[in-house]
């Protein structure tokens, strides 16, 4: 009896032993969670191109967000008396081919631009981690069909896309709002710009998943086979407990960079869309169709194609200079720089 006693009482302390050094794994993980995200911090700082492009979209979301408010000029108002002047006291960066201050556009172009490049990457990451996340841990038959359809959207061409998809439900999109507005009686739904936004924000999001979802589900199978994931299934750990403190933080470093980098995409083929006259078309402000509407004028104004072209460059380059260096202070392989 004192054996049997002994036996369970050796067993009993064996298992906490093994459970307490369980913990001890994943107490040591979350904390070098907290040291991995304040030595990447620290990195990134020292990385001098990526602080310049961390400044310069700083000022610039600031700037898209208040700029507007501070506009001299309504970006609607035409004056036909002063068509296309040159920069001057009164009209900072000049006026268009039909009189509206080029400088107050501008501000407008510019929230336009900050908008896709949050609303567009945010939408898109949404899809990507929902399907990535279905796809790694759902059985093999979904896994195929959910990454051969990432296969397929990624081979068609993004602008052809894009264009595709405008077209396509651009026309049932304005019935299903004029129905709406006949109903409610808002107004809001009658306006052209926010249809083009949706439709934009729409279209963008459904070429540009492929590539988060891939992601996702590179990551979650790579790190769920990992001792610390299985240390927290030892100690009975749930599914969604692993997801949210364990693999999720260790897959948002190449998110992170992954979404910066979108950010920048997002501002380019907005432009390119709304260049080539299926965008944000007036009365709204895009920086690609203010580009489109001065290109049959270049020669007599070309201020007009230049303003806004190196607006679009700077912001999308300072854009992957902080990309750039979240992927090399996120890169656990640099940890040692």
């Amino acid at each position: 009896m004192t054996n049997t006693t002994s036996n369970q009482e050796s067993e009993q302390s064996s298992s906490e032993t093994i459970q307490e050094s369980l913990l001890g794994q994943l107490e040591s993980q979350e904390f070098g969670l907290r040291g991995l995200w304040s030595d990447a911090f620290r990195r990134l700082l020292r990385n001098r191109l990526s602080l310049i492009g961390l400044i310069i979209v700083l000022c610039t979301y600031a700037t898209a967000i208040v700029g507007p408010f501070l506009a001299p000029y309504d970006y609607l108002d035409q004056n036909l008396e002063q068509i296309a002047l040159p920069p001057n006291t009164d009209h900072w960066l000049g006026t268009d081919d039909v009189g509206r201050d080029y400088f107050s556009r501008l501000l407008h172009a510019m929230r336009t631009a900050v908008l896709i490049s949050i609303l567009v990457p945010l939408l898109t990451l949404i899809i990507g981690v929902t399907l990535g996340s279905v796809s790694a841990y759902s059985g093999r038959t979904v896994d195929n069909t959910i990454m051969r359809l990432a296969d397929i959207v990624m081979t068609i061409p993004t602008i052809l896309f894009a264009a595709l998809i405008n077209a396509s439900i651009a026309e049932p999109l304005e019935i299903v709002m004029g129905n709406l507005h006949e109903q409610t009686g808002w107004s809001f739904l009658t306006n052209t710009v926010y249809l083009d936004y949706l439709i934009v924000f729409s279209s963008l999001a459904l070429i540009s998943w492929p590539g988060e979802a891939r992601l996702i589900r590179g990551q979650i199978l790579s790190l769920r086979e990992q001792e610390y994931v299985l240390a927290a299934r030892a100690v009975g750990a749930t599914t969604g407990q692993i997801m949210l403190k364990h693999l999720a933080p260790n897959a948002l470093g190449p998110v992170i960079v992954s979404f910066t980098f979108s950010m920048s995409s997002a501002m380019i083929l907005e432009a390119s869309l709304s260049y080539l006259g299926i965008g944000i078309q007036p009365p709204g402000a895009s920086l690609g169709s203010m580009i489109n509407r001065s290109m049959s004028t270049w020669r007599t104004w070309p201020h007009l194609i230049a303003i806004p072209a190196i607006v679009l460059g700077i912001v999308t380059l300072a854009i992957n200079f902080l990309g750039d260096g979240l992927n090399d202070a996120l890169n656990p392989r640099q940890s040692g720089k």
